[in-house]
């Protein structure tokens, strides 16, 4: 899917934050990689490097103690993709869901407890290289990195 270079209209660059309890993921750094690649593939943005180095995932480890649901399990897993406004239509709602669930489930967690929360920032609200940025500055900062080409 990323193989396509396209000008982008929305330029996406999510920001994913993993909560589960320790020891759920015995490799954490390649969970973190493997879900920032699913979803600018997903997103199908020009592999430029405004994108790739600013697409990431974050694992945060916690106490077994710290996660519970009413009747006390705590072996959930919670997954909050956090892109611009815009940045995915339905279709890739879908599929950004579906994949990042089958990922956290190979990596050790478990399909049916995983959360996937797609949240978007208001516009203007995407800071970048010290600036609040709109999906315009971002479209056109992206522009001008390909142009470069």
């Amino acid at each position: 899917m990323a193989s396509r270079t396209r000008r982008p209209s929305v330029a996406p660059m999510p920001m994913i934050d993993v909560y589960a309890t320790e020891g759920t993921f015995p490799d954490v750094k390649k969970l973190a990689q493997d879900l920032a690649t699913a979803v600018m593939t997903i997103e199908q943005v020009p592999p430029i490097a405004m994108f790739r180095k600013n697409t990431a995932a974050f694992v945060h480890t916690l106490p077994a103690d710290s996660i519970s649901n009413v009747d006390g399990d705590s072996d959930y897993v919670r997954v909050q993709v956090l892109t611009n406004a815009g940045a995915l239509d339905r279709e890739k709602q879908l599929a950004v869901v579906a994949e990042l669930t089958r990922i956290v489930a190979e990596a050790g967690g478990d399909a049916q407890r995983t959360w996937v929360l797609l949240t978007e920032a208001p516009e203007g609200g995407w800071g970048l290289w010290g600036h609040a940025h709109t999906n315009a500055e971002l479209v056109a900062a992206a522009r001008a990195e390909l142009a470069k080409g």
